[in-house]
């Protein structure tokens, strides 16, 4: 907080900081016996008729009156990461939208309309890493019709909690009426880490192909052609597999893009979880990777699976951004389920 040479706190932030990085103290006004204070750290994205609206890293959004302000300041665009390679946000939207390919896209302006049948949000929603082009009310009348053509809801993901993330255009979306529905990580790492925890490689295949026996493991049952044409996107895909007894004990996949290594889909029989079966198959794909010249890795996870992140976090990953999917208000004509 800011204090003044008497000192005294001071509130050193206005409305022309709208977009920027704030930490702020305000006073609770029916707070615990004895607490009088909260702070908050993040966004300012909007300050209108005295409410100042903050979202913070999680994409959590905090209403705040200017009258309960105490103390405030502009800080960091965004802090300092403990650990894991270093990377914009816009490069690895990038990398992580290329490892997961719509069958069909469109642009409107810097947006990416994607659409693959409903599989999965991420397939089936706009990527806006940039200027539309036309007045956000008008971009947003044409997603949702763009969406409503092909039977499916409007969506549009967006990131909170690094350096060129989002958080306007999540409260404007907000604003709007638009929904979020789900939010999860993205964290990053080293590879090589990844590829020496699995010791020597042991019981692991490799394939270019999601075969019968990897997609029978596969979390998604009754998956499509297009499903497949989405699994199978990327510049070089892998697919790795423990064989099982009806089923694999385990499966993953991973996408190698330049210097990056996507992990996803690392899944492990119920029956067999805690025999490192999902450590032993990220190393086999991540030395697979190392030979293709990657050297970071990435992946996703969602915010309420704490045993994939403490398994992620021993393996040296930490959070680089949260992303979020907005859902659009509803209309008759999107009405088909995405998976």
């Amino acid at each position: 907080m800011e204090i003044s040479a008497a000192g005294r706190l001071e509130v050193r932030i206005t409305t022309a900081d709208v977009g920027k990085r704030v930490s702020v103290r305000s006073l609770i006004e029916h707070g615990p016996t004895g607490e009088k204070f909260t702070d908050t750290v993040g966004v300012l994205t909007s300050w209108d008729n005295g409410v100042l609206r903050i979202t913070r890293k999680n994409g959590e959004t905090v209403h705040i009156a200017e009258s309960a302000l105490v103390a405030g300041k502009v800080i960091p665009s965004a802090p300092a990461r403990r650990r894991g390679p270093a990377a914009s946000y816009e490069e690895l939207a990038r990398v992580s939208a290329r490892a997961w390919r719509p069958v069909e896209s469109e642009r409107l302006g810097a947006w990416e309309l994607r659409s693959a049948g409903g599989f999965t949000r991420r397939a089936n929603s706009v990527l806006p890493l940039g200027d539309p082009g036309i007045p956000l009310d008008d971009a947003l009348t044409a997603v949702r019709g763009w969406y409503a053509a092909r039977g499916l809801p409007a969506y549009v993901q967006t990131a909170t909690g690094a350096e060129g993330t989002q958080e306007v255009l999540c409260a404007e979306l907000e604003r709007r009426g638009w929904v979020r529905e789900v939010t999860a990580e993205l964290w990053v790492g080293a590879l090589a880490p990844v590829a020496d925890l699995g010791g020597e490689p042991s019981g692991v295949t490799l394939s270019r192909e999601a075969d019968e026996a990897w997609l029978a493991r596969y979390q998604r049952k009754g998956v499509s052609e297009v499903a497949l044409r989405v699994l199978r996107s990327g510049a070089s895909v892998w697919f790795a597999t423990v064989p099982g007894r009806e089923a694999p004990a385990a499966i993953g996949r991973c996408v190698v893009d330049g210097r990056w290594a996507g992990f996803a889909a690392v899944e492990v029989d119920p029956e067999q979880r805690r025999r490192g079966l999902a450590t032993a198959v990220m190393a086999a794909l991540a030395r697979r990777a190392l030979d293709e010249g990657a050297s970071a890795a990435w992946l996703q996870v969602e915010e309420d699976n704490a045993g994939a992140r403490a398994m992620y976090e021993r393996m040296g990953f930490a959070p680089h951004h949260a992303y979020h999917h907005y859902r659009g208000p509803a209309s008759p004509e999107s009405s088909a389920p995405v998976r």
